[in-house]
């Protein structure tokens, strides 16, 4: 899926345009034991509360594509036989209309995720999308459509304990204290089965959605997905960092870093530009052609594909966002921390002066030091 395709199905999460009827849940405690089942129709629900439910659906539909949101890719034996893929199948043919079935599925998530201490509440729901032609103009056309893209939405929200609150009670006339309301928290992971790629059903894929990029919950995709669990964002930023000091060894220099953060940081920007709807990869070998032009040896340079070969698998496509921190530049030694915006990058350099390494920084005006201007 693209960002084009995630955004038009999260307009879809109104109560005057989807197509969900029922609101289905499962409140779980932390150790494991079903508190209660939810069952409600959405149309029978008060407006702002039918909006809330809406909305915790919709964040599972939410953040960056390859960090926060996770294409998930069945085999073609899963499609053709496994008991994984006939159970979201059979969530979704069934419209969640099957108790037995949801309740098979919300076992097999009570079983296998891990919250910690928190109690949470698995959402399900079920929509069928009309979906409109696109015209020439590239505008929908909202009364012609050929395909009904039929789906199920699934969100996993902490369930938290609210503040002791003092309030006012007006038959008394009096201020009291009122017990702590437990409240339903934004999700921390969701998926989209089966996924809408090219604006049509695709049951060989999934969208996965994790609120922390570097906390995917692998047992809960391998238990509900059972594929190869994905790289997290800061698994990848690692591997590449990792990569990198392998390959050029003493070659890795601040000024080599320099060099590759900001052309990454240059094809993120054009990407952006761009407003292609299509997240942005690079391949291994083009991130070597950024170190070949950092002035880094051709032999090194082969060696951090071949590494990337071993790390993310061959011919991986590799997301900037996920290699490199877009929004800033951080230095480190063993006692500060310099940490400045990336246009900026290129004022801090090494310097071995009488034989000790030194940052240097140019600092020709505008110096202060606690808000204070110092010569």
């Amino acid at each position: 899926m693209n960002q084009k395709e995630i955004s038009e199905l999260r307009r879809r999460f109104r109560a005057d345009r989807s197509a969900i009827s029922r609101i289905y849940g499962c409140y779980v405690n932390c150790n494991k034991e079903v508190v209660a089942y939810l069952d409600e129709s959405l149309g029978m629900m008060a407006q702002e509360e039918a909006e809330q439910f809406l909305n915790l659906l919709k964040k599972s539909l939410s953040g960056t594509l390859g960090k926060n949101l996770i294409d998930i890719v069945f085999s073609t034996q899963q499609v053709a036989d496994s008991d994984e893929h006939r159970l979201l199948m059979a969530l979704r043919d069934s419209k969640l209309k099957d108790g037995e079935i949801r309740q098979t599925f919300f076992q097999t998530v009570i079983d296998s995720l891990d919250m910690g201490e928190s109690n949470y509440l698995i959402l399900l729901a079920h929509d069928a999308y009309d979906v409109p032609r696109r015209g020439g103009d590239g505008e929908l056309r909202e009364d012609d459509s050929d395909q009904v893209f039929s789906y199920v939405v699934c969100s996993i929200c902490p369930v938290k304990d609210g503040k002791l609150e003092l309030g006012y009670v007006p038959g008394e006339n009096e201020f009291h204290n009122f017990m702590p309301r437990q409240l339903v928290a934004p999700p921390e992971l969701g998926f989209l089965f089966p996924a809408f790629d090219d604006r049509a059903a695709n049951i060989y894929n999934a969208l996965s959605y994790s609120r922390k990029a570097d906390e995917l919950h692998q047992e809960f995709l391998d238990a509900v997905f059972h594929t190869e669990p994905p790289m997290s964002a800061g698994e990848q930023r690692e591997a590449f960092q990792t990569a990198l000091t392998e390959a050029l060894e003493e070659d890795c220099s601040l000024e080599v870093f320099q060099g590759v953060h900001e052309r990454l940081v240059e094809r993120i920007e054009q990407h952006k530009e761009s407003k292609d709807p299509e997240p942005l990869t690079v391949s291994a070998r083009e991130v070597g052609g950024m170190l070949q032009g950092c002035g880094v040896a051709e032999e090194r340079v082969n060696a951090f594909c071949e590494s990337c070969g071993r790390q993310f698998g061959e011919g991986a496509a590799l997301s900037p966002a996920n290699l490199i921190d877009s929004r800033r530049f951080e230095v480190k030694t063993a006692d500060i921390t310099i940490s400045l915006p990336p246009e900026c990058s290129g004022l801090v350099e090494t310097r071995v002066i009488d034989g000790r390494k030194y940052l240097l920084i140019p600092a020709d005006k505008d110096l202060e030091v606690n808000g204070l201007p110092v010569g």
